[in-house]
């Protein structure tokens, strides 16, 4: 364990640059995992870290020891005070473990995506984001596009959110959601409060589905509603308006789930 102890010190300049800029993270290609529970889900799914950084306190813990144990050899491990830790976190309650890793690849990929998609337009609170992450990681969809608009998908707070989501999902940021939507194989469905949108509920989901849910209060795009082939509303106790982007894709994915779930298991008798 390698300690430094000075705020002038290139790493710690780099990791607080991190910690608190997206324009920086988008410039060097990384960020920062914070916590135990994701540094060891990015272990357990094979995802390479590229150091560790430890408070000096937690490097005390048995939490920490144990992580330690699992890091592949060759990998820098460092210690900050306490107090230097929570200069460089992103986060405002320290865990006092950090992990710097590289943003993936697939982050920008062109490919096609085999099954189910989640379209994401203009999504800019990170706490939602990582929730939808989370959601689409628990029910089986293995792509989400985000356009332009929305919150950078590998910033720590959305990392944290997605409670280890992104090492399961394929994230393309900045993606050309119309063209993959031409080209989808699929149905395509997009969640909005129209006159013609259809209840949840009455839709057949058993095959593939690319799903598109907007911005917290604006909706989606004229463009991508009128990529959409059926507009779909989740029916509601009366006087209620709206749900959070959150909610409505955990509601719209599960509901294709059990589906999709039911099809496959006999009646009972």
């Amino acid at each position: 364990m390698r300690p430094i102890s000075s705020r002038d010190n290139p790493l710690v300049k780099h990791l607080h640059a991190l910690a608190t800029s997206a324009r920086e993270r988008r410039k060097a290609g990384e960020t920062l995992l914070d916590g135990a529970h994701l540094i060891a889900a990015a272990l357990d799914h094979g995802f390479p870290l590229k150091r560790i950084v430890l408070s000096d306190s937690a490097a005390q813990r048995t939490e920490a020891a144990d992580l330690l144990t699992r890091v592949p050899a060759g990998i820098d491990c460092v210690s900050l005070s306490d107090t230097l830790f929570a200069h460089v976190s992103p986060v405002d309650s320290p865990s006092g473990i950090l992990a710097l890793i590289d943003v993936p690849a697939h982050a920008q990929s062109a490919e096609q995506p085999p099954g189910n998609v989640i379209v994401l337009d203009g999504v800019q609170d990170p706490g939602n984001l990582g929730t939808i992450l989370r959601t689409a990681a628990a029910a089986g969809v293995a792509d989400v596009l985000l356009t332009e608009g929305c919150a950078q998908a590998w910033s720590p707070r959305v990392l944290r959110a997605g409670m280890g989501a992104h090492f399961v999902v394929r994230i393309r940021e900045h993606a050309d959601v119309l063209g993959v939507l031409r080209a989808f194989p699929g149905v395509r469905l997009a969640t909005a409060l129209a006159p013609r949108a259809r209840s949840l509920y009455e839709l057949d989901l058993a095959g593939p589905v690319a799903w598109m849910f907007g911005a917290e209060g604006q909706g989606l795009s004229p463009a991508l509603l009128q990529a959409a082939d059926a507009l779909l509303t989740i029916p509601m106790h009366e006087g209620i308006e709206s749900l959070n982007v959150g909610a409505a894709a955990a509601i719209c994915l599960f509901e294709q789930r059990r589906q999709i779930l039911a099809e496959r298991t006999p009646a009972a008798r």
